[in-house]
């Protein structure tokens, strides 16, 4: 890693959001170009994933580095890319908690995780009806539709999603990834999807994966 991201990937472990945003504005102000501090925040993200993936951290300090890097992004890192160049993205995610299901703290954490590994990501919140991914489908022309289910009762949603994007034409024109504690990936497979995820570290893996083909 180089020194700028062992700064921010030692910021990100202290699990304070402040701090994490507080350093990315420092190395800012200390003359880091946005465009390298963008990169030490994705590799900062790799290693951290790392350690998720082993065990020595969990999901609420996911929570608090991903929402703190989205935050510092946005506020500190993008005004000063459109001032000169746009941010260069991987590809374009539209994602949603499907219709019914009001939980929103899985989705928001894979959100965020991924605008910070250099996605575009339209999130359309909880509880999206089929018509609000067709539409948002058919606007945007996202590269990938992610879909949330957190109760078995909404699971079959994702795949209403899937149909309905077949129905309209859509569906040879995104990629479709599913999660969510009662998904699996006999359940993608079943319903035509492209991949599960089963956190927010694998669905930036998958999301990265499925962009390869995409390019």
């Amino acid at each position: 890693m180089s020194e700028l991201s062992e700064k921010i990937k030692e910021a990100m472990l202290t699990f304070d959001q402040e701090k994490i945003v507080e350093t990315i504005r420092k190395c800012l102000s200390d003359g880091a170009n946005p465009l390298d501090l963008i990169n030490a925040i994705t590799v900062s993200f790799e290693e951290i994933g790392d350690m998720f993936e082993k065990g020595e951290i969990f999901i609420p300090h996911l929570m608090i580095i991903s929402e703190a890097a989205k935050n510092a992004i946005a506020e500190h890192i993008e005004p000063l890319l459109k001032g000169n160049a746009e941010r260069k993205t991987i590809g374009r995610v539209v994602i949603g908690t499907v219709a019914g299901d009001i939980h929103d703290i899985g989705k928001s954490i894979v959100a965020s995780m991924l605008f910070s590994a250099g996605f575009e990501v339209l999130d359309l919140g909880k509880d999206v009806p089929v018509e609000d991914f067709i539409k948002t489908v058919k606007e945007q022309n996202p590269d990938i539709v992610g879909m949330s289910a957190m109760i078995t009762t909404t699971r079959p949603m994702q795949e209403k999603v899937i149909e309905a994007l077949r129905s309209h034409g859509l569906r040879e024109k995104v990629k479709v990834v599913v999660g969510g504690a009662p998904v699996s990936a006999e359940w993608a497979e079943k319903i035509g999807a492209d991949g599960y995820a089963e956190n927010a570290i694998e669905a930036v893996k998958l999301a990265k994966k499925l962009m390869e083909g995409r390019s």
